[in-house]
């Protein structure tokens, strides 16, 4: 990999440690922006906790309220309800503080996203070749764009429907639903960040059919297949549920089909830069 200068001029060759050192210092770069916001999520415990990791618990939650006027409008019941029927509890010394620290550290993952991405492509951009780098200027914004977009989907649609069925979920009435603290915000946590990392597919299917290892023809042949890993994928990430899995995966269907629209022109546009050359 070539390193440029500001004048755009390439520089020396460099060496395996050299790469080593300058993905250490992006690496630190990264960690330092996900540190410091997650201390200024730890500050905002109020907001952290309230506002978002126990408003799914509550009725007036936008999901439920949509799901109960749509339920209700075709003479069902469903997503009705004043409470949810458990209770949130921590039976640790430490299980309180715990839960603070290590979801401030989520949050700030999440948030820094797009500078984390960002590192990353000045990682690898001074391999890249000047039209390489051209074609992937939107990287961040796109690669952002869809985190946050299956983190929206997966606190919005995935959460609610997790937390309704699971916490309402009773196998006799002798027994009480008393979840552990930790144990909420992992399920909470892993819808989150599963939807986002999951939204990535068209950057992922993007990259490998730049380095030729996908292509459309490969996409719509295997799309059968595809169905089944989605309709998995769903099944581990929500309820055990038809409407939820539904639901669930639609969207990351929808990507899929993006997704091969999105190989082919990579192709393309790979095909217009050969007859150029030529």
């Amino acid at each position: 990999m070539k390193k440029e200068s500001q004048l755009g001029e390439p520089k020396n060759e460099m060496s395996f440690l050299d790469h080593l050192e300058e993905l250490r210092w992006h690496l630190i770069r990264s960690t330092i922006a996900v540190v410091a916001l997650g201390i200024a999520a730890f500050i905002a415990k109020g907001f952290i906790f309230d506002g978002v990791i126990f408003w799914p618990k509550s009725a007036d939650f936008p999901t439920y309220r949509f799901l109960c006027g749509s339920a209700r409008m075709i003479g069902l019941d469903s997503f009705c309800f004043q409470e949810l029927p458990f209770s949130i509890q921590s039976r640790t010394m430490a299980g309180q503080f715990s839960a603070h620290i290590w979801t401030s550290i989520t949050a700030g993952i999440i948030v820094a996203f797009p500078y984390i991405i960002y590192e990353f492509y000045k990682f690898i951009s001074p391999g890249l070749h000047q039209n390489e780098r051209k074609n992937s200027r939107g990287f961040i914004l796109a690669a952002s764009f869809l985190f946050f977009t299956g983190v929206l989907f997966g606190y919005f649609i995935v959460t609610p429907l997790s937390i309704n069925f699971l916490g309402s979920y009773q196998v006799s009435e002798t027994v009480l639903n008393e979840f552990d603290l930790d144990s909420y915000i992992s399920t909470i946590r892993a819808s989150v960040l599963a939807s986002g990392i999951v939204f990535q597919l068209p950057i992922v299917i993007y990259f490998l059919t730049k380095i030729g290892l996908v292509t459309p023809a490969f996409l719509r042949k295997y799309r059968k297949f595809a169905l089944v890993i989605v309709l998995i994928l769903s099944a581990v990430i929500t309820p055990p549920d038809i409407a939820s899995q539904v639901i669930v995966a639609v969207p990351v269907l929808i990507l899929y089909e993006v997704s091969i629209f999105i190989s082919r022109g990579v192709l393309r546009r790979q095909a217009k830069a050969e007859k150029r050359n030529a």
